[in-house]
């Protein structure tokens, strides 16, 4: 007898006790303290000599914050004082519950152009959406959610980049050169562009251009190849506060009788944000009608779904890319995400996450611990303490430049290229989301590509691999059938219909009929009941065309579930070391108890 012949029988169910039990204790674990709240793990690590390099670091991702801050705000089209109250607490936040030094929490162009469609010139909305998105991502992230994650395909993601980026510079293109009024979508701000093109403001149109070109230019800094360095590289890194001051300057310089050369994005209210809970009723802006939380969700609408799925996918990409070898906790980092913008929500926030631009300066800035974000929110907080009134002089123009030049380097240029290379099939995906999202919108052109690329996992499962071979052993045509990797109920039908073929067409040849199909299953780990019922009637097909069938050396969960199913289809399945041991065997009739390999198949 088979030493694993009653594992055919008994199926392996998983201990849910041992487990919950298991985790309840490491629950209670200094590990999962360090997990959960991971600030007590590289606090007591700190050194003093951390701290000004943290400064600095956090000092210039604030001057790069504090300008994006208020660009966004308007990208979301809110007043700019709620780009600045969105731009703080995520750093406080991230310190405690964060896992990579690197990443800078807060407004981005991406969670500003999504939340534009739902703000309807209503600030409480932008509020509640960011509260609602801190619940879900926070919930999330606790039930360990993160490997959803691993469901989004990085051609799908960068067709997202790209499609955003075009989408959020096109948007800029009217403020460039000076045109009034707005437009949605990238179809949209170009014919507003084009149909308003001889409005263009002189002034703006020149100090737009020449700030984009300004900002390129300082990119390059860095790179110079006399000089200090650090020097280049700090102006280089502070390059949007640089492009700030000098259009601050020239608005306030060339003003003539109280009136401004340029369009500008308007007083900024002074003082911090008051500290409230998030709006759950609202007043409509036209007709004035009160809207209690069941109709401002309702008004939201997809944006309680699509805002945070695509925070979290923002906020780990950026993650991932300046984790440096470590691996990524996706859960914690969706619960530190969460919280931020729950708290964040109290400051009159719109939704934020991960900031790739400002991540990307942290980084080369030198930070060494999550506590630069804290110099970051301090020095946005001095903003609106103190500054807000000279922020009432920055140009329209130099704000859509900042953002336009931050778009130019939010494209992943050389994950195209490496999809390209690599497989040029899985430019499908990354073409279907980026035309999808530029000619709709970002949220369904990301669902459609996800759903675009899943279409290829599901086609790629209902065929599996295998290798139909005849030949002849002894006088017998057999056909061996060699599966590979997993077979599940999307495959059953596949296989069974190839199988019948083949077998059918090489009867109708003429010659020697095919009597035996061996199925050889070595490698298939475990089936589903689909795929026994199909191959239970696979079997019954053959018997009608005057062919035997063997699962030759399958493995014992694998056979189990047939075997289960029905206990006379257990003589269907052979063990042996080769193939000539198997046709001995059938050819001595010799029951399949009797004929099984040493190794124990159920590894």
């Amino acid at each position: 007898m088979c030493d694993n012949e009653d594992d055919l029988y008994r199926e392996r169910l998983p201990n849910v006790c041992g487990a919950v039990g298991s985790k309840a204790r490491s629950c209670c674990s200094m590990r999962s303290v360090h997990r959960y709240l991971p600030v007590t793990d590289w606090l007591p690590k700190y050194q003093w000599n951390f701290l000004a390099m943290d400064l600095v670091a956090g000092l210039t991702v604030g001057l790069t914050a504090v300008p994006q801050a208020i660009a966004y705000g308007a990208v979301a089209n809110l007043p700019p004082a709620y780009g600045l109250y969105s731009a703080f607490m995520g750093g406080f936040v991230y310190i405690l519950l964060g896992t990579c030094k690197d990443i800078t929490v807060g407004p981005t162009a991406i969670m500003s152009l999504m939340v534009q469609p739902y703000v309807d010139g209503n600030p409480a909305y932008a509020v509640l959406l960011c509260f609602l998105s801190g619940c879900i991502i926070t919930i999330m992230g606790l039930l360990n959610l993160g490997v959803l994650m691993r469901f989004i395909s990085v051609p799908v993601t960068t067709g997202f980049t790209l499609a955003a980026a075009l989408t959020i510079a096109t948007g800029q293109v009217n403020s460039l050169f000076g045109i009034s009024g707005s437009a949605n979508g990238f179809l949209g701000s170009w014919i507003h562009f084009f149909s308003h093109i001889t409005h263009v403001r002189r002034n703006d149109a020149i100090l737009g251009c020449s700030t984009l070109v300004l900002l390129l230019l300082m990119r390059q800094l860095k790179d110079l190849p006399f000089g200090i360095k650090s020097v280049w590289k700090y102006i280089s890194l502070a390059r949007n506060a640089v492009a700030v001051l000098i259009g601050i300057l020239l608005c306030y310089l060339l003003k003539k009788d109280d009136k401004l050369p340029f369009l500008v994005s308007g007083s900024i209210t002074p003082g911090l944000p008051p500290f409230k809970p998030p709006p759950f009723h609202t007043e409509d802006t036209t007709t004035g009608e009160i809207l209690n939380f069941g109709d401002m969700v309702s008004h939201i609408g997809s944006g309680v779904a699509s805002i945070p799925l695509l925070s979290v996918l923002e906020s780990i990409a950026v993650a991932k890319a300046f984790s440096k070898g470590k691996i990524v906790d996706a859960s914690q980092e969706m619960i530190a995400l969460g919280v931020s913008n729950i708290l964040s929500s109290f400051f009159s926030s719109m939704p934020i996450t991960g900031s790739f631009s400002r991540t990307a300066i942290n980084n080369a800035s030198g930070v060494r611990t999550p506590l630069g974000g804290a110099f970051t929110g301090a020095l946005v907080l001095m903003t609106l303490a103190f500054l807000t009134s000279t922020f009432a002089y920055i140009p329209k123009a130099t704000l859509a430049a900042i953002i336009i030049a931050a778009m130019f380097f939010m494209v992943e240029y050389e994950t195209i290229g490496e999809i390209w290379r690599a497989k040029k099939r899985d430019m499908l995906p990354f073409l279907v989301t980026v035309l999808t999202c530029v000619f709709w919108t970002l949220e369904f052109g990301m669902v459609v590509g996800i759903v675009f690329n899943a279409l290829f996992l599901l086609y790629k499962s209902m065929k599996p691999q295998f290798h139909l071979e005849t030949q002849k052993f002894n006088g017998i045509e057999v056909t061996m059938a060699d599966l590979k990797g997993s077979v599940d109920y999307a495959a059953a039908e596949y296989l069974k219909m190839s199988i019948v073929s083949h077998v059918t067409d090489r009867n109708s040849q003429g010659g020697t009929a095919t009597t035996l199909v061996i199925i050889k299953g070595h490698e298939i780990a475990s089936i589903d009941t689909t795929v026994a019922l199909n191959l239970k009637s696979l079997r019954e097909d053959l018997a009608l065309l005057k062919c035997d069938m063997i699962c030759w050396n399958w493995s014992i969960p694998a056979a189990g579930v047939v075997c289960r199913m029905d206990r006379k289809l257990r003589s269907m399945f052979k063990y042996s070391k080769s193939f000539p041991d198997l046709m001995q065997t059938m050819a001595n009739g010799e029951p399949a108890a009797d004929s099984c390999i040493a190794v124990d198949l159920s590894q």
